[in-house]
């Protein structure tokens, strides 16, 4: 049996804790990868939203506080009167106005509509899968592929929200789960919806080609300051990004547990192991193996047990959060599976596998 085989197959011999081991650092990888799959869904989801239809950055009402910051976004209101005036200073070159609201239907506890002029629609990256677009000064609503599946409704259909009803003239698609299990609408509609007439929830911005955006963010700061914020990137929302930060200490925390938790589990399996083996670790020595080879192949079994580990913690990740994200519960989460994930997970899986194997295998001299 070649030196390979060796490492490969001793770790099972005691099956029993074999699978022990496997499955208390399996359920840290696991717990890692979800983690961390959640986390880049809602790095993922907020900068598709502050960056919608390749906007620079958006301009919402005054933020008065950082716990109101996730409130205030996309729910403020500010005048409409707003866009206009955006929309005149120097260096901008479109400003679109849209205003958002959330309201819950018969099949649905977060229905998102969005109320936006029918020709500025690219702003959020709809492609209409069936039927049309809707238009101004009607009842009609395009509705995300979700949504009509979560609805049981499609085109020519009514769909009622808040006691009025709207009919359904298409079917979009848009690569963000929020947009998709939800609705777009005319924007009086939705203002309407929340008894909010003349009122917006938020501007996009694009700017002038070659112009500096931050200087054209400080010109609407000078101009409108006092009543508007201006949004480019995450760190302006201070409360997604302290829940960001809690997600990435809790994957750093349980990442420290799974090192610590997996460490001691594989050197308990591993120093039992050796112990067991006592006469066939001296046989080893005695057919000329040295030391070096013998503590190598500790390693080695320990190694493998910790890739089976995260083999099946990985999977096991996906599994949960998927099931997460296919509940109600969790309807907007939109989990993201980065190479960076797998990556650290395999990681600290070797490193654990290091850690636990090495002890043992000093242990056997």
């Amino acid at each position: 049996m070649s030196f390979l085989t060796l490492i490969l197959k001793n770790p099972f011999r005691s099956k029993s804790r074999a699978i022990l081991a496997i499955i208390g650092i399996g359920i840290g990888i696991a717990t890692i990868i979800a983690l961390g799959a959640i986390t880049d869904g809602m790095i993922a989801s907020a900068d598709d939203t502050l960056h919608a239809g390749g906007c620079d950055f958006t301009v919402s009402g005054k933020i008065e506080s950082t716990s109101s910051q996730m409130a205030t976004f996309g729910t403020s209101t500010i005048d409409e009167d707003y866009i206009d005036k955006i929309a005149n200073v120097t260096g901008v070159k479109d400003a679109i106005g849209m205003y958002m609201t959330v309201l819950m239907t018969t099949n649905s506890p977060y229905f998102a509509v969005v109320g936006l002029d029918p020709e500025d629609y690219q702003v959020s990256d709809l492609t209409i899968t069936e039927g049309r677009m809707y238009k101004n000064d009607t009842n009609e609503i395009v509705i995300g592929k979700i949504a009509s599946e979560n609805e049981e409704k499609g085109v020519g259909d009514t769909i009622t929200l808040d006691d009025k009803k709207f009919k359904i003239v298409g079917i979009y698609e848009s690569g963000n789960t929020l947009q998709d299990q939800g609705g777009f609408t005319a924007i009086k509609n939705s203002q309407k919806l929340s008894k909010d007439e003349g009122k917006i929830s938020s501007i996009y911005i694009k700017v002038n080609d070659g112009e500096d955006v931050d200087k054209v963010r400080d010109r609407i700061t000078d101009k409108y300051g006092d009543n508007l914020t201006t949004i480019s990137s995450l760190s302006d929302l201070e409360m997604t990004k302290n829940m960001i930060d809690m997600l990435n200490g809790a994957s750093l925390a349980i990442s420290l547990l799974a090192i610590i938790i997996g460490a001691v589990g594989i050197i308990n399996t591993m120093l039992t192991s050796v112990f067991e083996r006592t006469r066939e670790l001296g046989v080893l020595k005695a057919v000329g193996w040295s030391d070096e080879k013998i503590l190598l192949m500790i390693v080695g079994e320990s190694i493998v047990i910790t890739i089976v580990a995260g083999i099946i913690g990985s999977i096991v990740g996906v599994i949960g959060v998927e099931l997460l994200a296919a509940s109600k519960i969790m309807q907007l989460l939109n989990p993201v599976y980065s190479v960076d994930i797998f990556v650290k997970a395999f990681a600290i899986a070797l490193f654990v596998g290091i850690i636990g194997g090495i002890y043992p295998a000093l242990k056997s001299h």
